[in-house]
């Protein structure tokens, strides 16, 4: 089976990193996988990445007519993809090297149509003790909870959209991405593309993304994202993007209801008992923060209730 990886880039100040995801991605177990580079409209990094791995015979490129974002850059290289799946990586990210085996076995062995993985965090700069794991979706790391009490690999709405793939043919019969969510849809700050498409995959194929956890991809989080401003930000609009999803894909916010659930009914409780056991600075600021960024979560969804009704 060819897979085939879609990594994307728009500017120079990040091509020490895009570099690494894309040695990481030519690094794989898998015999058969291609690398598919797009540079989002900058000639300049197209020219370099070619010069620095132009001679590899597995990798295509393709260069955007101008700027036009991640996820139609995305849907382009899917285009000029060859592999069987196409399969997404982001140019802050590293892939184990057998990454790429692992997500083959589930489509091999359970006929998947779509399968992603686990994402760990990178800590650039150090890990911030006081971020509690429930919420390490807000550095686009896997958070506590996510795909536990399903079998292994279980049916997932969606995984993170630095560690997903899919049947190509699948993507290109759902017409990929839609480009417009950030425009049409809303704004810069409605979030969730690998949400809405798999959302519309479930309807029409009755089928969810295999989540297989040791398929991993790290990512790198870097001081700005570990900043409690920036986290507070982060957190707001995820809530907001929430209701915007739910609003033009019903049924969407399911999951985010169930780990609500969850964390108010199993985490808080479970992390206030250990606390009250056996006292811990680290453990109480975690518990402070947990309590804290579902309330911000909670109240960019209720202003996108009063945005979007």
């Amino acid at each position: 089976m060819r897979v085939s990886v879609v990594l994307c880039e728009h500017t120079l100040d990040r091509y020490d990193a895009v570099t690494e995801a894309a040695r990481s991605v030519l690094d794989q177990t898998h015999e058969d996988v291609e690398l598919v580079f797009v540079s989002d409209g900058n000639p300049e990094v197209l020219d370099r990445f070619e010069a620095d791995f132009g001679d590899r015979e597995n990798v295509v490129t393709h260069c955007n007519d101008e700027n036009r974002g991640l996820l139609v850059s995305r849907n382009n290289g899917a285009e000029v993809a060859s592999g069987d799946v196409v399969a997404f990586i982001d140019d802050d990210a590293v892939a184990h090297p057998e990454w790429i085996e692992r997500l083959v076995a589930a489509y091999d062995e359970y006929d998947a149509i779509a399968a992603g993985g686990r994402m760990d965090p990178i800590w650039v700069d150090g890990e911030p003790r006081f971020l509690p794991e429930e919420h390490w979706y807000l550095i686009g790391a896997t958070y506590r909870g996510f795909g536990e009490g399903r079998d292994v690999p279980a049916e997932v709405r969606n995984t993170n959209g630095s560690n997903i793939s899919f049947r190509r043919d699948v993507f290109l019969d759902l017409g990929g991405f839609d480009d417009e969510i950030g425009g049409r849809k809303g704004d810069k700050n409605l979030q969730g593309g690998e949400t809405e498409l798999c959302a519309r995959m479930q309807a029409k194929y009755g089928r969810g993304v295999r989540y297989v956890p040791d398929a991993e991809v790290g990512h790198k989080v870097f001081a700005y994202r570990t900043e409690p401003k920036w986290l507070l930000d982060r957190a707001f609009w995820q809530g907001y993007s929430k209701r915007g999803m739910q609003q033009f894909v019903p049924g969407s916010a399911e999951e985010e209801g169930d780990f609500l659930g969850k964390i108010l009914g199993e985490f808080v409780p479970q992390r206030l008992g250990d606390l009250v056991r056996d006292p811990d600075a680290t453990a109480a600021k975690q518990l402070v923060w947990l309590v804290l960024l579902t309330g911000v979560v909670g109240l960019g969804y209720l202003y996108g209730i009063v945005k979007w009704g």
